[in-house]
Parts: structure tokens; C-alpha cells; sequence
């Protein structure tokens, strides 16, 4: 086991950690806003949010590439304060966040949305405020929501291959993840190589997968 694989391997899942972090500080209040938010824009929210899981990953790649650009406004800008996106590890995260957004969003959503009112009547009649009630009450009941939506946000940014090719590139040690390496081996023959990568992201996405799955099944289990 070489140290290009290994450094890899560890930029991968830092990647995949990075995102899903972020993701869940965005994901909880998006999902509340979709749930109960009675404005006439939340149909825009909703279907800006779901974009990700019907647009080609290609799609999105090439628009932040021209926005991360010193030739755009952003891209300028950022540039003047020394700031670089584009093949960068900082533009990956950007990307995945992005791309990623549904499958955390979407778990929680449909969580929240199964809460009985009632609880929420319950936790204001204590005197609870509406940010308690969020944090103390309804965040454990939704607990399985918040786990599927941390696994499937996390499994789907360590599979992303087209926004982190377009934004990224393959540059060693700094954006070059397993899916890309995947494909870097692929072309240069190198099978053994492309093998270990693509098993060792087999063995580990389904681990994981497996206990969630478990660890819902016997909280839903406990429920009744």
C-alpha cells in the first residue's frame, strides 16, 4: 500500500467529512424552511434544492468553474484577496456542498414532516422557546432522518466524480480523490491500482451503510 494511495484515500473522506459537516449546519434549517414555511417562493427553495439529483454533475462543474474564474466577477474578486477555487481542495468542498445538498436536506425534510404537531404544542405550553424546542425535543425525535441524511450525504460526496473533475481536476495531493484516481488508473492500464481504490471505497461505503441501516431499524424498533 504506496503513500499516493494512502494521502488519496485520506484526502477522500476529508473531503466527504468537510462536506457533510457543512451540510448538516444547512441541511437542519433548509429543511424546516421547506417544511413549515408557508411563502410562495418555497416551491423555488424546493426545486433549487432537488436540482443536484436530475442535473448532470457536468453541468454544475463547468458553471462554478466560470464563477471560481479570475475572468468572472466572483472569480476576480476573489482573486484581488488572494483567494483560489478553481483546483483547489476549498473549490471541491464548494462543489460538493452543493451537489451533495439534496441528500442531506431531503431525509430531514421528510423526518420533520412526520412530527405530530402536538409535540410542538407540547414543548411552547412548557415555555419552551422555538429554538429550544428545535435542539431539545424535535432533533431527537428526527434522529433517523439527521443519520440517513449524514450517510447519504457523506457516501454521495466520496462517489462524486464529474463537479470534482471539472472544478478540481487531478492535481496529486490536493484535489485528486479516489473516484478520480479511479479513472486515472483506468486509462493508464493500471487495473491492480484502480482495483484497490475502487474496493476499498466498496468495502467502506458499505460498511457504513449497513450500520446505519441497523442502528435505524433498531431505534425505529425501540419507537414502538
Amino acid at each position: 500500500m504506496n503513500s499516493e494511495f494512502l494521502f488519496t484515500m485520506v484526502l477522500t473522506f476529508k473531503l466527504a467529512a468537510v462536506t457533510t459537516i457543512i451540510l448538516l449546519f444547512i441541511g437542519i434549517p433548509l429543511a424546516v424552511f421547506l417544511v413549515f414555511s408557508k411563502t410562495r417562493f418555497k416551491s423555488i427553495a424546493e426545486t433549487i434544492v432537488s436540482m443536484p439529483l436530475v442535473l448532470p454533475p457536468s453541468v454544475l462543474g463547468f458553471y462554478l468553474l466560470l464563477a471560481f474564474s479570475p475572468a468572472s466577477f466572483i472569480g476576480k474578486y476573489l482573486t484581488s484577496h488572494g483567494i483560489r477555487l478553481a483546483f483547489s481542495f476549498e473549490g471541491l468542498v464548494i462543489g460538493s456542498v452543493l451537489f451533495s445538498l439534496p441528500f442531506m436536506v431531503h431525509p430531514i425534510q421528510s423526518a420533520l414532516s412526520q412530527v405530530p404537531t402536538s409535540i410542538f404544542e407540547a414543548a411552547y405550553t412548557l415555555g419552551k422557546s422555538k429554538m429550544e424546542t428545535m435542539i431539545r425535543v424535535i432533533l431527537p425525535v428526527i434522529r433517523h432522518g439527521l443519520v440517513s441524511g449524514i450517510v447519504l450525504a457523506f457516501a454521495h460526496t466520496v462517489g462524486e466524480f464529474g463537479v470534482i473533475l471539472m472544478i478540481g481536476g487531478n492535481i496529486p495531493g490536493e484535489t485528486r480523490v479516489a473516484s478520480i484516481a479511479i479513472y486515472d488508473e483506468v486509462e493508464s492500464l493500471n487495473y491492480a491500482m484502480a482495483h484497490q481504490y475502487a474496493l476499498t471505497l466498496f468495502a467502506v461505503t458499505f460498511a457504513i451503510l449497513l450500520l446505519v441501516y441497523a442502528l435505524n431499524k433498531k431505534s425505529l424498533e425501540g419507537m414502538r
